[in-house]
């Protein structure tokens, strides 16, 4: 594998590698906002061979402090790196992501967030569990975690290297005024529909780009052609910068960048969820920004 991987892996490789000897570590990390409990349950009646659950709350995130965090604040630096540890994931090893597919939501947050801490062959599944299963490739049904780190060399904090670059704050954000794309639904943009924060909206000068133009029907990306041309203003020497709910569907836009080679965006993890805690930050409503693409 080549020293940064390409962003996206299909199952059949997926497959020939996992009976290699330097088979990559993979994560199953579904998860559904309406049940947290449900992801989990979904692997252990059915996952990819080898892989080991990623939960979305307790892994990829940290716990949200009321009126201060957002929904899913990043998890603590030296957190995520005893649980890479657990995972048996180092700096050297290769890493595989799935989700159901690639409409639905953590999958990207954990290929965002191990190459925000310095590894960078890790490669999401184009597809997801559904492209494996629609190539009538076989699964395990178990309730036993996988486990790799006794083979593996611990990771340090001193052995990771953050990419603290990838990260753009509620406060820079205002100061800089980068192009700025919301990953949430149009009807949530506008502020016609909330369901899950108290506050409607979007930040100002944000253009809509909902995460799911990304992918084709059966949550496939689609090919890197299509996401530049959906994700043009990210084709800009200016700074860019991209949000969502909570910082977790924002993740399919960096992806979609680097998928089409266009400039990464900056992430702002703590999104809509976090900007809203402070009353003084603008918001705006209405659909001027909308984007073409769908």
């Amino acid at each position: 594998m080549p020293s940064t991987a390409h962003p996206l892996i299909n199952a059949q490789q997926l497959c020939q590698q996992l009976q290699s000897s330097d088979a990559p570590i993979v994560l199953d990390c579904r998860f559904y906002l309406q049940d947290p409990a449900a992801g989990q349950e979904a692997y252990m009646a059915q996952h990819i061979p080898k892989a080991q659950y990623a939960d979305l709350d307790q892994h990829l995130s940290a716990p949200v402090e009321a009126g201060v965090t957002g929904r899913h604040p990043l998890p603590d630096k030296a957190a995520f790196a005893q649980q890479l540890q657990q995972w048996g994931i180092t700096v050297e090893r290769p890493v595989v992501v799935y989700d159901q597919n690639n409409g639905a939501m953590a999958a990207a947050r954990a290929w965002w967030l191990l190459r925000y801490a310095g590894i960078e062959q890790v490669q999401v599944l184009d597809g997801g569990l559904d492209a494996w299963l629609a190539e009538g490739l076989t699964t395990e049904t178990s309730g036993q975690q996988q486990s790799n780190s006794q083979s593996s060399t611990p990771n340090t904090l001193s052995e990771l290297s953050w990419q603290d670059e990838k990260l753009i704050s509620a406060q820079q954000l205002l100061l800089k005024k980068p192009v700025l794309l919301d990953a949430r639904g149009l009807e949530r943009f506008a502020g016609e529909v909330e369901p899950i924060d108290p506050v409607a909206g979007h930040i100002p000068s944000a253009q809509c780009v909902p995460f799911t133009t990304l992918v084709n029907e059966q949550g496939m990306f689609l090919p890197a052609e299509q996401l530049k041309e959906t994700l043009s203003a990210l084709d800009t020497d200016q700074a860019t910068a991209v949000y969502c709910g909570s910082g977790v569907t924002a993740c399919h836009l960096v992806l979609g960048a680097v998928i089409a080679e266009l400039p990464e965006p900056r992430l702002y993890a703590g999104s809509w969820s976090e900007w809203i805690t402070d009353s003084i930050r603008p918001i705006e409503t209405g659909r001027e920004n909308e984007v073409s693409g769908e």
